[in-house]
């Protein structure tokens, strides 16, 4: 999650953020990669409609002539965009699966009767937006705002709400509260139902150029910071929080020779979901080194071409099963050791006279 700034806080937002504000639509659908910031431009949105700014003289820094152009939103500073900053607006209702809180910074507690220790320990924390919760945002959406500017509703990633959460949605996006005004942000459209998708006005967001990218990840202390960006698909927010998470650019590029020697003990305190998604990107660029073409995730010079098409399609395979229970309590040591084990056996060269054909292969990621 990024600071009290938001979307204002990331430069690759601004031209995005200025076309959210000039939607005229009751709902939005902002999409594009993970790690770029759709949460954050949704927020900063649902922030500038409720900045009570514009009716207060004294929070506009410029003279408030009759040709003046509107006060830049949200202002940062007026009662309204503070209490969102602190999470207490009380006309923002922010929906966000349970397994996602923390990692976004919007906590919110337990349920109803209940703490958070309590609800925590019946059960596993959703990585779903549920029916439940998409039936409260429609109840508050037809009340009265209590600050008067309207109500905001986002939703993210909008892609986890299950059919009966899309559906009951659907039917408030048909027919929209006359104060409120709904923003969904999400890595997959396509996800959505079609119809949901319609009723919105979208706002896509690409990846950031590059040397926006870098400069931004080194002003936030991240070193070799190329490095990570091509790592994570360039897709800064990302690159952040694996450098926060103590994966460091001289390891990364290592990886694939240190796998190939099945050295597991400099990967033992990664987390398990990071190390799975690493080998995910290690077998990617793997097939592009062993079938000629340019790797995405790795300097071509970490690579060694001429493994085994079929063994890295096993492994493939094999790695897409593994990250579907990637948050599963292992072992996390065995684990490591498993998974090492089996990345050495995928990226050892074929065996002599033994030749596979690269179209007969199928990859993708």
């Amino acid at each position: 999650m990024v600071g009290p700034g938001g979307a204002l806080a990331l430069p690759w937002l601004a031209e995005p953020l200025k076309r959210g504000l000039g939607a005229r639509s009751h709902a939005l659908l902002v999409h594009g990669p993970e790690g770029v910031g759709q949460f954050e431009l949704g927020l900063t949105l649902a922030q500038a409609w409720l900045c009570e700014a514009a009716g207060d003289p004294t929070l506009v820094s410029r003279p408030a002539a009759a040709d003046a152009p509107p006060a830049p939103r949200p202002c940062g500073v007026c009662a309204a965009c503070r209490l969102v900053q602190a999470r207490s607006h009380p006309d923002l209702l922010v929906l966000v699966p349970e397994a996602l809180r923390e990692t976004l910074g919007w906590e919110t507690g337990g349920g109803e009767g209940e703490d958070a220790t309590e609800k925590a320990a019946k059960a596993k924390p959703s990585r779903e937006i549920k029916v439940e919760a998409v039936r409260q945002a429609v109840a508050f959406a037809q009340t009265t705002a209590a600050r008067g500017r309207g109500k905001a509703v986002v939703l993210h990633p909008a892609e986890r709400m299950n059919a009966i959460a899309a559906n009951t949605l659907l039917k408030t996006l048909e027919e929209p509260p006359g104060a409120a005004r709904f923003l969904l942000s999400c890595a997959a459209p396509e996800a959505l139902l079609p119809t949901i998708r319609s009723r919105c006005q979208t706002v896509p967001l690409p990846l950031p150029p590059p040397a926006v990218a870098v400069a931004w990840l080194e002003a936030q202390g991240v070193a070799e910071a190329a490095v990570l960006l091509a790592a994570c698909g360039g897709q800064p927010l990302q690159a952040r929080q694996w450098a926060e998470e103590g994966v460091e650019a001289p390891l990364w590029r290592q990886l694939p020779a240190l796998l190939a020697r099945g050295e597991a003990a400099p990967l033992a305190a990664w987390p398990l979901p990071r190390l799975v998604e690493a080998l995910q990107k290690v077998c990617h660029d793997a097939f592009c080194a062993a079938t000629g073409a340019p790797p995405r995730y790795f300097p071509a010079a970490s690579l060694r071409g001429g493994a085994d098409l079929a063994r890295l399609a096993r492994w493939s395979r094999e790695l897409e099963r593994i990250a579907r229970h990637a948050d599963h309590p292992w072992s996390a040591g065995l684990m490591v050791e498993s998974l090492v084990e089996s990345a050495r056996i995928a990226l050892a060269p074929p065996a002599r006279g033994v030749r596979v054909a690269a179209n007969s292969v199928h990859f993708a990621r």
